[in-house]
């Protein structure tokens, strides 16, 4: 299988709302998209795939912390860089540079190009299911965050919610309110390693214990998460403890998941491996967005339901985008290729080819 053609394109997505990346808020997101097309005896595959590093600034112009390490210019110049030498090569070559690239979001982004050209996600029915997002409001009123909850279906017994980023008075209010509309619900909390380890059990210990399904990097320490979990009995999961390069699984007390963002991950051989050996381990794994678009979120729908079919993954956040990419969720606009802007094009013309040449091209 050859890659007869390669184009890149960037995007910026307004939000209608703020979202929450850690304590911090943004008002759009970038990235880019990458398009392959292979042949096949005269036949051809179009894929495209989302590649959208967790960087950049937040609305008041701060630099995003504790997420993507790669800004979207570095992934952009290593891809313009890399297309003219993969045109005309077999699709593997997309492992080969994705298992040596330094870049997380890239790694990921080939890996995953690779397995939709090889249709490895095409008979998977895409996990429909999400644990929705409730984060303290900064620009919305506590009305419409009521009602978003009293709308939430009987079939939904999970919701996420963002703590340590309001005064801990504000929090246990926010999550009280949300258990008086909803007393079934079980909360994933997730604190983005804001609290100290004296904050996070003062916190932990003004909480239902029997709502809270666990807490998501409680301390801003991972060190003192065992020392949390011994003082409160709160389960905790691990998030942006994963995004460290050097991240090995480890047994824990009281670990009772992993928040996995392939998008920081890397890649999705990677993804598989971290799943396998947590499991092993009785912890369980959910694969969880890095606010990314559409497209990205109906590929890790897919994701989810090859590697992590018995969870609901964390994937409630195009509410916020004001368009579809690609892909449609059902919003009123969906962007096409078309109306992107073109950042690299390169196609291989097959027909000043020999069949020994193209032979030659897939042996390489």
């Amino acid at each position: 299988m050859i890659l007869s053609s390669l184009n890149l394109y960037q995007y910026r997505l307004p939000l209608d709302v703020l979202l929450p990346v850690g304590k911090q808020r943004i008002d759009h997101r970038a990235g880019l998209v990458l398009q392959a097309c292979i042949s096949i005896e005269g036949e051809y595959r179009q894929v495209e795939v989302d590649i959208a590093p967790l960087s950049g600034v937040d609305i008041n112009q701060q630099a995003l912390v504790g997420f993507s390490r790669e800004s979207l210019a570095q992934v952009q110049h290593s891809l313009v860089e890399l297309l003219p030498q993969l045109c005309g090569q077999h699709i593997d070559r997309l492992l080969e540079y994705a298992n040596t690239s330094a870049y997380p979001s890239l790694a990921f982004g080939l890996s995953l190009l690779h397995a939709k050209l090889s249709g490895k996600l095409d008979a998977i029915r895409p996990q429909t299911a999400t644990v929705p997002l409730i984060y303290h409001p900064t620009d919305t009123g506590t009305d419409l965050l009521d009602n978003k909850i009293a709308a939430l279906g009987v079939d939904v017994h999970s919701v996420k919610v963002k703590v340590a980023q309001a005064s801990i008075e504000d929090e246990l209010k926010l999550i009280y309110g949300i258990l008086r509309i909803r007393p079934d619900l079980k909360l994933r909390l997730d604190a983005n390693q804001g609290f100290t380890l004296e904050q996070a059990i003062e916190f932990a210990a003004c909480l239902p214990l029997d709502s809270i399904e666990y807490i998501e990097e409680p301390c801003q320490n991972p060190k003192d998460n065992v020392e949390f979990y011994q003082a409160i009995g709160m389960p905790y999961a691990l998030d942006e403890s994963l995004n460290d390069p050097a991240y090995q699984f480890e047994m824990q007390k009281g670990l009772t998941a992993l928040v996995i963002k392939p998008m920081l991950l890397g890649t999705v051989e990677r993804l598989a491996d971290l799943i396998d050996t947590a499991q092993s381990y009785g912890v369980r794994c959910i694969i969880s967005s890095c606010l990314e678009s559409s497209l990205g979120i109906h590929d890790l729908a897919h994701l989810a339901a090859i590697f992590t079919p018995d969870e609901t993954p964390g994937l409630d956040t195009l509410t916020a985008f004001s368009q579809d990419l690609l892909i449609s969720s059902g919003k009123k606009h969906c962007l096409t290729l078309a109306q992107l802007e073109l950042i690299a094009q390169h196609t291989l013309d097959l027909t000043l080819q020999s069949d020994s040449s193209i032979a030659k091209g897939e042996e390489r």
